[in-house]
């Protein structure tokens, strides 16, 4: 695999539409609640691949608008959603056994840190006035085969979030593959870093924003 370079940062959507183009035909995937759910509307109409939801829905479609909202018709983040031919729904319980029973092929996560050997926090900042929100997290991080994330390389006071190791309550262990960033995408391996992509920073300034040795491809 060779280094992808472009000139800019990626926007949520950009960043959307990338990691759409990397999921496999007639995957089954689970998309977390805030920007992952936007990779829903990316996805190829002749994909094949099928979306989940833990609220309990199989052939989740892109989000709904106008007249396509049906309030009773929502994903696991409460925003209105289209189906899709084939459609089903089924109980609580019966979303958590899929995923917890390893018939998820891919979750795409959002994250407040990432370790370099793909520990994930994503549920609890520890601060005393955060809002513990863990949802299916714990059970996807350990149930799906493939675990990407999706989020910024750093947070609004520019601390990274990709790091040695996480400083916040972990959501799983050593569980995630693959980090989409802004300005970067990561395969996370055998405890080694790679950056498969660039965009918007050169090499030395990627190294800089962050504290864990890098390779790229």
């Amino acid at each position: 695999m060779s280094l992808r370079i472009t000139d800019a940062p990626r926007s949520k959507d950009e960043l959307a539409a990338a990691i759409a183009a990397d999921i496999p035909a007639g995957a089954y995937v689970n998309l977390g609640i805030g920007q992952p759910t936007l990779v829903a509307d990316h996805l190829r109409d002749d994909g094949g691949v099928v979306l989940h939801t833990e609220n309990g829905m199989l052939h989740m479609g892109p989000a709904a608008h106008g007249d396509e909202i049906d309030p009773d018709l929502i994903n696991a983040g409460k925003v209105p959603v289209t189906e899709l031919p084939g459609a089903s729904y089924f109980h609580h319980a019966d979303s958590f056994a899929m995923m917890r029973g390893g018939h998820l092929d891919v979750c795409v996560l959002g994250a407040f840190q990432v370790s370099a050997t793909g520990d994930l926090a994503n549920w609890h900042t520890g601060a005393d006035d955060a809002i513990p929100a863990v949802g299916g997290a714990m059970d996807l991080a350990v149930g799906a085969r493939s675990v990407w994330v999706m989020m910024t390389l750093r947070t609004r006071e520019g601390a990274p979030k990709l790091v040695p190791s996480c400083a916040y309550p972990l959501t799983g262990v050593a569980c995630v593959d693959r980090v989409y960033t802004d300005v970067a995408t990561f395969d996370l391996a055998e405890g080694a870093v790679t950056v498969t992509s660039l965009h918007g920073v050169a090499r030395g300034e990627l190294e800089a924003l962050v504290e864990v040795p890098l390779r790229f491809a």
